[in-house]
């Protein structure tokens, strides 16, 4: 699933919500109060960021 494409089905938009929720430490009342755009900034950064770490970690092997 790419993260820009998670609005496109009610599925993809709950299992991101779960995904930031138990595996990112959001809130689901933080999730659900942002803007849309505002949601699609924090999910690009953070998807970002994980790509970061991951390029690191394979890296140090």
């Amino acid at each position: 699933m790419c993260i820009r494409d998670s609005h496109n089905s009610l599925a993809n938009y709950y299992t991101l919500n779960f995904s930031l929720v138990q595996h990112h430490k959001y809130s689901l009342t933080e999730i659900e109060n942002m803007y849309p755009y505002e949601r699609d900034i924090y999910v690009d950064m953070l998807k970002d960021y994980l790509e970061k770490e991951q390029e690191r970690l394979n890296n140090r092997r």
